[in-house]
């Protein structure tokens, strides 16, 4: 399964009055693991940048001047994301600036939803989590994930905090790392084979009620995760 995680930063609030994006970052999963692929970009908006936003994100019209348009690097951007399932926190706002942008550009192929599927994990903690506070450093504390280093919103950073807010609320963290390593190695070293007991190994099996008790927690995982459990894929491709 690929994924990619996915932020935007803009210049305001409102696609449909021509605020533009100015900072994509993207981070590719496969099966639930960092391929160590990034997609990053600052972007010139020809236009000014809103006070309020600029707060957010300090990316001033200046600095974005020497940077690319969006018309440029489309290209790239979709062979990235392409077939991907885009993880993407308050989805509608990101994929209405991206399709706002591809909107301008007919030879890109329509919007975004025409190259990947989207996944909000802002309606996903919604359900998780009725009635709390879901905004990204919210998760993040709940989740104790450390955004310590989020005194303003970036596109890259952002999408490294949703990573592993993702991870943790869809059925418990997977590697975060490329896998192996030195750490990978010191963790097998102190690995040692369990003895196994003489005797004949005694098999005991789930009887009715607890089993339905199994398939019962199953369903409880899968709806919190909003269909997205492992065993589901498996069995749908099965």
């Amino acid at each position: 399964m690929r994924q990619v995680v996915l932020d935007t930063e803009t210049t305001g609030l409102e696609p449909e009055l021509g605020h533009r994006i100015i900072e994509i970052g993207c981070i590719e999963l496969v099966n639930r693991r960092r391929t160590g692929r990034l997609f990053h970009r600052y972007l010139c908006p020809d236009r000014e940048i809103d006070p309020g936003a600029l707060q957010v994100h300090g990316l001033s019209t200046e600095f974005l001047k020497g940077q690319p348009k969006f018309g440029e690097i489309v290209g790239e951007f979709l062979e990235f994301v392409r077939g991907a399932e885009l993880i993407i926190h308050n989805a509608p706002f990101d994929v209405a600036f991206l399709d706002a942008e591809l909107a301008r550009l007919p030879e890109a192929g329509g919007a975004i939803a025409g190259h990947c599927e989207v996944l909000d994990t802002l309606q996903m903690a919604r359900r998780m989590h009725p009635g709390q506070r879901n905004g990204l450093d919210a998760l993040c504390k709940r989740y104790s994930v450390d955004n310590s280093q989020r005194d303003l919103h970036g596109a890259l950073l952002d999408a490294e905090l949703l990573l592993e807010v993702y991870l943790a609320m869809s059925g418990g963290q997977g590697a975060l790392g490329l896998g192996g390593g030195e750490q990978a190695t010191a963790t097998t070293a102190k690995a040692k084979r369990a003895k196994r007991p003489r005797g004949v190994l005694v098999v005991r099996r789930a009887n009715e009620d607890e089993a339905a008790a199994h398939q019962l927690r199953l369903a409880s995982l899968d709806k919190a995760s909003g269909g997205k459990t492992l065993w589901r894929t498996f069995e749908q491709a099965s």
